[in-house]
């Protein structure tokens, strides 16, 4: 103790002594139960002090005990923490390197030591769920979630175990709590999108892409989701027409035009709804207009199978010849209009147009056939046979093929969606090698 501090006790206890001297007075004290005692003031007073500091004492006592206590289960945890990390580090190296037996162990040595370990309790589900061990994965993934309900990633594992066990409905649900936690969350909105369309709900599928529209922000995707609301708008139409509601067709129909003026399926949407109205007449103009808009030779066919029907094949021809007058090198319309006089059995016709094109053997199958067909009306068998010859699998006579302008995707039908690329409005008659063409572009890219 140094001197200083000696000087100041002695000048306290001096002081404490002067005081005791001058105050001899006794007070009464009671004690709560018991007798009353006579104690001097000046004894009571220090009596006082020492049981502040006393109490003073034992409370720095308690907190300095709780804060060693505090830091000796911090560091503890601490320890802990770093071990289970590096567990699950290897665990997750393990995963990456495809090991899973190695993988599962050290999840379940963290999940022993710490059974709240919600990543651990992820990465064991998808284990399980790979190994088709659905029940277990979804015990790993509600145990997560009784520990953390509103982790995202929680929600989107056991939506994605539904899918894979085909309940849709029950998926949706999962999907919507993601939604109400982050309601700009476009993973979730694309894995709504998609269960939606495997249920045919076209008319939730229109209000959901708006919303996807609205949250999305790169420019590039905004097109491609601007061409999806429009695709889905169409598919509305479509499913309307297809159940008789004529009215919500037409106005779905409509609407895509109106968006997208030149979207072909649903002009032959909005003219399937007039036939059906008894509005030959307005069908037969909007088919018109679209092909003098479009050029689309599958607008084109339609409208020919439709003036034909309504008795006014003249009509089409005109259409034809006029098309022709403002483009001679299209051999498409021309091949068109010798199809249509051959359909007519105006044989001399057809094979003045159809002979006079010039077009290759490889590129042009459909022109041969009509062509071979024409030989044997002129009682040309010879002739004939060279241009069957040049035909290689016709299965059909005059039915023309169909290719998606996307992916190459060959069918007999039209379709106003490629059932294999999902484009809609890609579809198109497979005419001088299109097809060919595209299939191998779309091959040299894949590659």
């Amino acid at each position: 103790m140094g001197k200083f501090s000696i000087l100041i006790l002695v000048l306290f206890l001096s002081g404490l002594a002067l005081f005791a001297i001058y105050n001899k007075e006794t007070i009464s004290v009671t004690i709560p139960f018991s007798d009353a005692y006579e104690v001097p003031k000046f004894a009571f007073t220090l009596i006082s002090i020492a049981i502040g500091i006393l109490i003073t004492l034992v409370y720095f006592a308690i907190r300095d005990t709780k804060r060693f206590i505090d830091n000796w289960q911090y560091q503890k945890k601490q320890k802990q923490d770093i071990k289970v990390q590096g567990l699950y580090s290897k665990a997750l190296n393990a995963l990456l390197s495809h090991k899973e037996d190695e993988a599962k162990d050290l999840l379940a040595e963290i999940l022993a030591d710490e059974p709240d370990h919600v990543d651990a309790l992820l990465r064991s589900g998808e284990i399980a769920a790979a190994e088709e061990d659905l029940q277990k994965a979804n015990s790993f993934y509600q145990k997560a979630r009784m520990i953390s309900p509103q982790n995202i990633e929680t929600l989107f594992a056991l939506e994605a175990l539904l899918e894979k066990s085909a309940r849709w409905s029950d998926a949706l649900k999962y999907l919507d709590e993601i939604l109400d936690i982050d309601d700009a969350n476009l993973t979730a909105l694309y894995r709504k999108r998609n269960i939606l369309e495997r249920q045919g709900r076209w008319d939730d599928l229109v209000y959901l892409q708006k919303t996807i529209l609205k949250h999305e922000h790169i420019e590039k995707n905004k097109r491609r989701e601007q061409r999806n609301l429009v695709g889905y708008e169409y598919e509305y139409g479509r499913h309307s027409l297809e159940n008789n509601q004529l009215e919500k067709a037409k106005k779905a129909f409509k609407t895509v035009l109106r968006i997208e003026k030149d979207f072909v399926p649903a002009t032959l949407g909005l003219a399937e709804a007039m036939l059906r109205e008894g509005e030959s007449e307005e069908a037969v103009n909007l088919l018109e207009k679209a092909f003098e808009s479009t050029g689309s030779k599958i607008v084109m066919a339609r409208l020919e199978d439709l003036l034909i029907g309504l008795g006014e094949p003249s009509r089409i021809i005109s259409i034809y010849r006029n098309s022709i007058s403002r483009n001679p090198t299209d051999p498409v319309t021309k091949f068109f209009l010798g199809k249509l006089f051959y359909r007519l059995e105006m044989i001399d016709d057809a094979f003045e147009v159809l002979s006079g094109m010039d077009t290759g053997v490889s590129q042009y199958p459909e022109l041969h056939q009509l062509l071979g067909n024409l030989y044997m009306r002129r009682n040309q068998p010879d002739r004939a046979a060279r241009e069957y010859q040049k035909v290689i699998d016709i299965r059909k006579s005059l039915r023309l093929p169909y290719c998606c302008a996307q992916c190459g995707y060959n069918s007999d039908e039209w379709s106003g969606r490629c059932p294999d690329c999902r484009s809609w409005d890609a579809f198109q008659l497979n005419l001088e090698g299109t097809c060919s063409t595209i299939a191998a572009t779309a091959l040299t890219q894949a590659r």
